[in-house]
């Protein structure tokens, strides 16, 4: 008689939990010694393929289906699926303001009325402001962030300091925005009203933008010598020559941005950008609607329009700069990002059906000995699942669920946990090279990530004050108290 109990599975020891990851580590520390930035052309996606294979390895192992892994991974791979399609309509939505005029004419005006005195802040202080606003990082990357590393790199100015000044104030303003989906993911999986929750993040949310208004503004003052005039001239006359100048380009803009603060789905507001703007490029660009060969004018400007949403726009002004900083966009652009959130996602769910995660969990509990301890070792396994499970929204849910009974057990406030789900979890997203966000932020802003990480200084800053907090007991609350 068969035993029906020979099949359970069992969870593999520690050391053997910890296999996938030191594997990953090891292969994806050699693939940036041999490659670079591991998220161009393909190594990263090749080593977390290799580390998923090798937790399921351990799953099977110990008992687990091979079918149970791979349903678990495609479990994975749909909760990225949003995400992957507003990557490839951030793509469409590049490519078309490209085609339209809308990014030539905000670099061109952002040429002449930011001064490079205060750029890298006014960067910041911007996107902070948008952010707020619609409550979404990468709906801000995508569109004002875009323009403002044209500007950057139409002025001569450092478009990596640029990027991280986008990505800081991007991140400070989705933290604190009522409408951000992360903000509120947060205060939902630790129990915490959204408000109270707000603003206990002001204790960590406000010193770390401190820190970076006063570093940006340092970097614009040293480096406004170093501006090429002639080079902004130079520029500024080719997009005036090559484009039709006019305000209705700014109307994608307001299209987005409108109905992001409206709170509808992100796809639609990218969507309607996209076609705002290929409607006026029609009305404002004559070289949209010149017929080519056979082609009637209405048909050379639709096929413009669905190349470049698919292929990308490839400027042809015969101005060197201007067109290598114009070339960009289509969902095309973002295919490499999008193997490697599946992959990303891949290990992820292998890492969990395979039981190595528990197991790490369960020894990530042990010590913990007063709140401050435990909001550390919980902020640190936030920032752990950034960098394992790649995935911001993981980040956030699962040390939730991790240690929120610990939190109760420990009669601490849940606004302790939700703030440094936050500051750990939300903010180093973006610094990870393999993780949705910092393969969004890299593809978007045609910036490596490990390129902007050393300027990402609210995203640096954040955990690290949470973590000195912390460490002193500072803020951290009692429901005694």
């Amino acid at each position: 008689m068969t035993d029906k109990t020979e099949n359970t599975p069992s969870l593999p020891p520690l050391y053997l939990a910890l296999m996938p990851v030191i594997f990953l580590i090891i292969a994806l520390g050699t693939s940036i010694i041999l490659f670079g930035d591991s998220t161009i052309g393909g190594p990263a996606q090749i080593a977390l393929l290799m580390a998923g294979m090798s937790a399921g390895a351990v799953g099977v192992k110990y008992g687990v289906n091979w079918s149970q892994l791979e349903l678990a991974t495609a479990v994975g791979i749909s909760k990225a699926l949003p995400a992957i399609f507003i990557l490839l309509m951030v793509g469409t939505l590049v490519g078309t303001w490209m085609l339209s005029g809308t990014v030539p004419f905000l670099i061109y005006w952002g040429l002449q009325i930011i001064a490079p005195e205060i750029f890298y802040v006014a960067t910041v202080i911007i996107c902070a402001v948008v952010a707020v606003s619609i409550g979404s990082s990468w709906t801000t990357a995508g569109t004002v962030g875009v323009a403002l590393v044209g500007i950057a790199a139409a002025a001569g100015m450092s478009i990596e300091v640029t990027a991280g000044a986008i990505i800081s104030g991007a991140y400070f303003g989705d933290k604190l925005s009522p409408l951000s989906d992360t903000t509120n993911l947060a205060a939902a999986v630790s129990e915490t009203e959204l408000f109270e929750h707000i603003r206990y993040l002001l204790w960590t949310t406000v010193p770390a933008i401190a820190i970076a208004l006063v570093f940006f503004a340092i970097k614009s003052y040293s480096n406004a010598a170093e501006i090429d005039q002639a080079q902004i001239v130079s520029i500024s006359t080719a997009i005036e020559q090559n484009f039709n100048l006019s305000a209705w380009l700014i109307l994608p803009v307001a299209v987005t941005l409108g109905l992001a603060v409206l709170k509808r789905p992100a796809l639609v507001a990218l969507l309607a950008g996209s076609v705002a703007a290929a409607i006026v490029g029609i009305m404002t660009q004559t070289a949209m609607t010149a017929a080519e060969g056979t082609d009637s004018a209405a048909l050379s400007a639709i096929k413009q329009i669905w190349l470049t949403a698919a292929n990308g726009y490839t400027s042809t002004t015969g101005h060197a700069q201007l067109d290598e900083l114009l070339s960009r966009g289509g969902m095309e652009s973002m295919l490499n990002t999008v193997w490697l959130i599946l992959t990303a996602m891949f290990f992820g769910g292998m890492l969990e059906k395979s039981g190595c995660l528990r197991v790490l969990v369960q020894y990530l509990l042990l010590g913990v000995s007063s709140g401050g301890s435990l909001m550390r070792r919980a902020g640190l396994t936030s920032l752990g699942t950034n960098l394992i499970a790649s995935d911001q929204y993981l980040a956030i849910a699962l040390p939730a669920q991790m240690f929120g009974d610990k939190f109760k057990e420990m009669e601490l406030k849940s606004k302790n946990l939700s703030r440094v789900l936050e500051d750990y979890g939300t903010t180093t997203s973006a610094l990870v090279p393999w993780n949705t966000c910092g393969a969004f932020m890299a593809s978007t802003l045609a910036v490596g990530t490990f390129a902007y990480l050393p300027y990402c200084i609210f995203n640096l800053a954040s955990p690290i004050i949470s973590y000195v907090y912390a460490l002193f007991n500072f803020k951290v609350e009692s429901i005694h108290d």
